[in-house]
């Protein structure tokens, strides 16, 4: 059987709101955690900023998008810090110019996220903000002047901070109702424009985090971490009802973090805790938004660290009957899981754990593992026997720009080469692969160390980690290699990792 994408599939590039919008204070936005997160490095996080109590300047490490300030404190913008998502690469003034390449490339569909804050500038207003839904129509006109699917995640991390403020986040029921309003708003508003949603992004990420970072989490941020993500589940399990009611053609998917574990050893041990890892990191959240409960396993987990959940039986119903039309989900690496000490360890930007001797490893400490990809769509699509998308995969590297003003970037066609072929691989085995999006398409703010010079994207942007640039914009090699996959439908790709493979 030869390997071969489907004739429909939908080939892209993906960007988060808070990363490349930039225009962070204007046309009346409110603000999101990442305006107050300050850049880092592969060896410094992030921070998030405040004015404490008494008045005082201060910062916390902002752990992903967990970050915790003190007791009474204010987030803040504060005069002594770069915060680079204010400006990020401005795609909020130049949206027609970067999707004009995108179409050059090939595109049929982008993915992209509204930014709640520039709808609801305080999540509770009681008129959305004519200005955000003007822009994001603009933006899904321009695409479906060029037939691109716009691809929309409703929600990538930015929760207005004034709810983040007045209510306590996603720890707040309430939350549930002010994001069911704005998916109201937006499913109507652009109904006849998008086809293809996604309710929150990354969604694991809340409790997979909290044991990924060598810090050992205590019992109550479980107990926060496993209630926020309960009411994230009903919210977007109402958000599907929604949705298929206002348009019953949409595809309504859910997104997660996905990375492959293995066990490190053969040890039983490590086999089970493997096991255990996929339940609490993978399956938990999948589980319940495309099988609409919670997995066998969930009590065993609450039951760890003396999770109690508030959970109404209007909640479970809302559950099952909000389930998700597809499974979508991030892939850049694999982890491996072991129980025993004394082995070699890598640790990066959200990559903790045991070294695999078999793979290689980026410079932010990422390992490269493009069949770990195929193995997770294999095991996935055959819990959930429903359609797949690959929405984020990519690789963060340092460019290097020529004296002809050229970028040589055989690493990332390498990277992109062996993962299509991954899908391709798993598409033959019967997996129902119905797009992919790599992250990035351009240049944009890296969300886990805030720098631009880990570099994803196909266009090059010029901005630096601390402000400087013309923003101007430049195709890489990738751009062209990735131009003439999408124009084979990825056989060009394909045929070119059967050949190295035959070296």
């Amino acid at each position: 059987m030869t390997k071969a994408f489907p004739k429909n599939f939908l080939w892209g590039g993906a960007i988060a709101a808070n990363q490349a919008e930039g225009a962070y204070d204007k046309d009346g936005r409110g603000l999101v955690a990442t305006d107050v997160t300050t850049g880092g490095s592969v060896n410094a996080p992030r921070y998030m900023t405040y004015i404490d109590k008494d008045g005082n300047p201060g910062k916390a490490p902002a752990m992903g998008h967990n970050g915790k300030i003190p007791e009474g404190a204010k987030y803040a913008v504060l005069d002594t810090e770069h915060y680079p998502n204010h400006v990020a690469v401005d795609f909020y003034h130049r949206y027609k110019e970067d999707i004009k390449l995108f179409a050059e490339m090939g595109y049929s569909v982008f993915r992209l996220s509204i930014s709640w804050a520039r709808i609801f500038p305080n999540g509770v207003d009681k008129e959305p903000n004519q200005a955000g839904l003007d822009f994001y129509r603009s933006v899904f006109e321009e695409c479906r002047k060029y037939n691109i699917e716009p691809l929309v995640s409703i929600w990538h991390f930015d929760t207005p901070l004034a709810l983040e403020e007045n209510y306590g986040g996603w720890k707040n029921r309430k939350l549930i109702d002010f994001y069911v309003r704005y998916c109201e708003v937006i499913f109507n508003e652009y109904k006849d424009l998008v086809k293809y949603w996604l309710t929150f992004n990354e969604i694991n990420n809340t409790t997979m985090f909290l044991d990924m970072f060598g810090s050992k989490a205590s019992d109550a941020d479980y107990q926060e971490g496993y209630q926020i993500l309960h009411h994230q589940f009903v919210a977007s399990a109402k958000a599907v009802q929604i949705g298929h009611a206002i348009n019953p053609d949409f595809m309504i998917g859910n997104m997660i973090c996905g990375i492959t574990f293995y066990p490190g050893t053969c040890d039983p041990a490590d086999i089970l805790a493997n096991e255990h890892k996929w339940q609490s990191g993978i399956y938990y959240c999948g589980d319940v938004q495309a099988k609409g409960k919670y997995g066998t396993y969930a009590k065993r987990l609450w039951k760890e660290h003396n999770v109690e959940l508030h959970i109404t039986e209007e909640d479970l119903e809302d559950l099952k009957r909000g389930t998700v039309d597809m499974y979508t989900f991030s892939y850049y690496m694999s982890n491996n899981v072991t129980t025993h000490t004394g082995v070699e360890e890598i640790s990066g930007n959200f990559s903790t754990g045991a070294k695999n001797p078999y793979l290689t490893y980026s410079d932010w400490g990422w390992a490269h593992d493009p069949m770990g990809l195929q193995y997770y769509l294999e095991k996935i699509y055959d819990r959930y026997a429903i359609p797949l998308m690959v929405v984020e995969n990519g690789l963060g590297a340092f460019d290097t720009i020529e004296e002809d003003g050229s970028i040589h970037d055989d690493y990332r066609i390498d990277y992109h080469r062996a993962h299509i072929n991954a899908m391709a691989d798993a598409i033959t085995n019967g997996v129902d692969l119905i797009g992919y999006t790599t992250w990035g398409c351009i240049d944009i703010v890296s969300a886990g160390t805030g720098e631009m010079r880990k570099r994803y994207g196909f266009i090059y942007v010029d901005m630096d980690d601390v402000g400087n640039g013309t923003l101007n914009r430049t195709p890489k090699d990738s751009f062209y290699w990735y131009k003439e996959v999408l124009a084979t439908n990825g056989q060009k790709a394909i045929e070119e990792a059967e050949n190295t493979s035959k070296e």
